[in-house]
């Protein structure tokens, strides 16, 4: 199975992000790509609440959602949209979601998963993110029933390796990591932690990224943000089969699905879980 990891570089105009992201969709598309994906915040970038919560709809209202899901029915492809920022359905819900999408070739949505680990850290000094401030954290665990069986994370969520068992014991052959990954932790863990996901479950790993600088015209005053960008795919037994490198395009990788058999079978790890006690 051929799929595309689409990478970009998302900023604080919807449409504008939408014009690149139809555009890179439809190239993947036309490569023979049958399952695409895009990266965390495919619809909006910005560290302004301001600007969030004057631009953020609900899902049933969101045009970056409703056009990504006309491509895909037009395109007929299985097309897993990162994440998108949008504002929880409760009315009583002052924060908004990051929410992964997975549309089928029909235009229908086949799955939802909302991230479950906020990113409260301090990297530096100088930087330091508090998601849970604005985005409310899910708190359940998504098989989608894609192409094949696809378990749904998001960037941060990476950094917590039970979810990933939990995915592939439930039958994930593909487990997603869309991202937003910075610059100073994406050089130090990015690709060691998918190569880790994939040699642990067993599973193909594909991560498509957010890269570069996020343009902010319209948010003035808030700090540049960069993303470390290279996109991965990685194979079960932990080879990286793609690399989208540091610049917004698309990266094709063909799939070669019985390697997750053969992966489980020469290390079956992913699913011996003993009883441990203490300490």
């Amino acid at each position: 199975m051929r799929a595309a990891l689409v990478q970009l570089s998302v900023g604080d105009d919807p449409a504008a992000n939408l014009a690149v992201t139809r555009s890179l969709v439809r190239e993947a598309a036309a490569a023979g790509a049958r399952l695409v994906l895009t990266p965390e915040a495919t619809n909006l970038l910005t560290p302004d609440r301001a600007r969030q919560a004057a631009l953020l709809r609900p899902e049933a209202e969101d045009e970056t959602l409703a056009a990504l899901r006309g491509e895909a029915a037009r395109l007929g492809i299985w097309l897993s949209i990162g994440s998108l920022s949008l504002r929880a359905d409760e009315p009583a819900e002052a924060r908004f979601v990051n929410r992964s999408l997975l549309v089928a070739p029909d235009g229908r949505i086949a799955a939802r998963y909302d991230k479950i680990h906020m990113l409260d850290v301090t990297i530096s000094a100088s930087e330091s993110y508090r998601e849970s401030a604005a985005f409310r954290p899910g708190n359940r665990a998504v098989l989608a029933p894609g192409p094949v069986p696809i378990g749904m994370t998001i960037c941060y969520d990476l950094r917590f390796p039970h979810l990933y068992r939990r995915l592939a014991k439930a039958g994930a052959r593909i487990l997603t990591v869309p991202a937003a990954f910075n610059d100073t932790t994406g050089a130090a863990h990015w690709q060691v932690l998918l190569r880790a996901r994939a040699i642990e479950t067993g599973s193909f790993v594909l991560a498509a990224a957010q890269c570069g600088t996020h343009p902010a015209p319209h948010s003035p005053g808030c700090p540049p943000r960069r993303s470390h960008g290279h996109s991965l795919a990685v194979a079960p037994w932990g080879e990286v089969l793609a690399d989208g490198g540091t610049g917004p395009g698309v990266t094709l990788v063909d799939l070669d699905l019985a390697a997750v058999d053969d992966a489980r079978r020469r290390i079956p790890a992913w699913r011996h879980d003993p009883v441990i006690w203490g300490p």
